[in-house]
This record gives structure tokens, sequence and C-alpha cells, in this order.
């Protein structure tokens, strides 16, 4: 993928899996790594997360920009495992002519940087977060939104444990919403939201009006990049993981008016063909309600346009 221009918004997937890489025969057609995306808009380069997939994403980055300085600005949604482990092994970092820059918001326990640190730290690691030549700055979010160059940026609070976010990433071209972990307010039965001293009624009402605003952050998405970890059957076991399922993902993006759902977070025990099933039953779903909802699943190194 090019060096961004004003002529295009481009998004390639690097890493599309949820909890823990799994390479081997049986993932080889949608991939083994977890959740990272890569954006080009607007002459700016943004990265979706960190997890493994991140690896594969430095490598194609420095074999393109060759001498030439790399500007990264890395998104992190939340500081779980899958979504930050591929950050130590992200060549960029290690040449002193690149710059990344890494937005996110603190964890409940410990800040964004603490916790990347900690992972490079001894005994973890042989090279500390701050031995890297990268020139790497941190930005801890307050405000749900931000800009970065002429991309603007809005993040939402997911149903997910601990401090998780979305984003939607608006360009001059049309807007991707990434939610790689969430759990469906309507079905969940609040048990990731704090509903404490709720009457039943209550929470249901509670849960009525968070989805309502995750349809209003979502509408009108060109692309929506959504946690469907579970098929609706698995899902019925999983209460509270924090994670989404196939009936509630299409729901989600037809009353949105997203044009294209991509499924996301693969399960590490799906292999290739459970995910083609699941991408045939949500186009199944989706053409139940007479739309132009396009479904996809999430595969390493796809790429889309708007």
């Amino acid at each position: 993928m090019s060096v961004a221009s004003e002529s295009s918004t481009r998004l390639k997937l690097w890493g599309v899996r949820g909890s823990i890489p799994v390479p081997g025969p049986g993932t080889v057609r949608y991939g083994g790594n977890t959740a990272c995306v890569e954006v080009r808009a607007d002459g700016e380069l943004i990265v979706l997360d960190a997890g493994s997939g991140i690896r594969e994403l430095g490598l194609a980055l420095e074999k393109e920009f060759g001498p030439r300085p790399i500007k990264v600005s890395l998104l992190i949604t939340h500081l779980h495992w899958d979504h930050i482990m591929g950050f130590p092994f992200f060549q960029p970092s290690y040449s002193d002519k690149n710059q990344i820059h890494i937005f996110g918001y603190d964890g409940t326990d410990s800040s964004l940087q603490k916790i990347l640190k900690s992972q490079m730290a001894t005994p973890f690691f042989p090279i500390a977060l701050y031995d890297l030549p990268g020139k790497i700055e941190f930005e801890n979010l307050e405000s749900m939104e931000f800009k970065i160059g002429k991309v603007r940026v809005r993040a939402r609070q997911m149903n997910h444990p601990g401090v998780c976010v979305g984003y939607r990433i608006f360009t001059s071209k049309g807007s991707i919403a990434y939610l790689p972990d969430h759990e469906p307010y309507e079905a969940s039965k609040l048990h990731t939201i704090k509903s404490d001293g709720l009457s039943p009624e209550q929470a249901k009402q509670r849960a009525r009006e968070e989805r309502d605003a995750l349809v209003k952050f979502l509408l009108g998405s060109d692309i929506l990049i959504l946690d469907t970890q579970y098929t609706d059957d698995e899902y019925e076991t999983h209460l509270g993981w924090g994670h989404g399922s196939l009936s509630t993902a299409i729901s989600l993006a037809v009353d949105a008016g997203v044009r294209k759902l991509v499924l996301f977070h693969h399960d590490p025990k799906h292999n290739d063909e459970t995910i083609d099933k699941m991408v045939r039953t949500a186009r199944e779903m989706a053409a139940k309600y007479q739309g132009n909802l396009e479904v996809d699943a999430a595969r390493e190194r796809a790429e889309m346009t708007l």
C-alpha cells in the first residue's frame, strides 16, 4: 500500500484474531495474528492496535519507505495482551529516523505508557522501551474527540472488561469504525456495565439507552470492523466475556445504516471453515433485512478503499 495521498482512504488488515495468535494449517486463509489495522488517509498513516499483526506491518513499512522516515500514529483501544503484544517487534521503532505517536486511554489500574513499558521490562524482553532508538511519544487521551492532521477521530467506551474504546475515523472520503472488542448491550444483561443498584427493568432501560447511543456513534459508517467472535449458540455460554455474536452484529450494522460490516476478532478455536460458515450465516441474516448491507470476514492482508 503506497504512501497516503489525498485521493483515497485505504485500509489494510494485518491482524484479525482475538485472544491469542493461532498460526497453523487451519487458519491460513483468514490468518492467525491478533488485532492490527492500517489506515492511510489524508496524508496520515494511522495504525489501530498493536497485536501480533503489527510485526508484519512494520516489516512492510520498512521495505516500502526504505531510507525515508516513517511517521505513525498508533491508536490503542485497550491494554489487553492481544492488542499490545506485537509492539516490541514493531521494526520502525528501532530506527531513530522514525516517529511513533501512541494514543490511548489509561487502564483501570495503570497508565498506557506504564503498561507498554512493563511488557518490555526484565525479565519479559531483552530491550527496554526507552532504549528503542525510534522517537516514541505517548498521548494519554482524555477527550473523546481529537484530530490527527486532517483526520478527525471520535472514541466511545465499549462494553468490554476494563477500559476499552472503539474508534471512528472520519476522512475526506468517508468514515471507518473500529470496534474490535465489544459485547452487545441488548444481550449482555449489563454484565460489564456499572449497573449496581439497578432493578432488572432499569438495567434493560440502561442497555437500550447505551445501544441507541452506539447506533448514533456509528450512524452512516462506510466500513464497520466489529467484534463478532461468537456464533449465536456460542455466545449463550460466554455472557459477560466482552465479545459479540453474529445476529447482534448484523442488527447493529443495519440499524446504524452501515455500508460494509467486517466480522472481526475471530475466536482462536475457529478455523477457516468455521469462519466461512459464519460469513454465510451472517449474509443470510443480513438479507432478511432487505437492505444493502455488505458482509465479509476480516482476512489478513485484505485491503479496502473508500
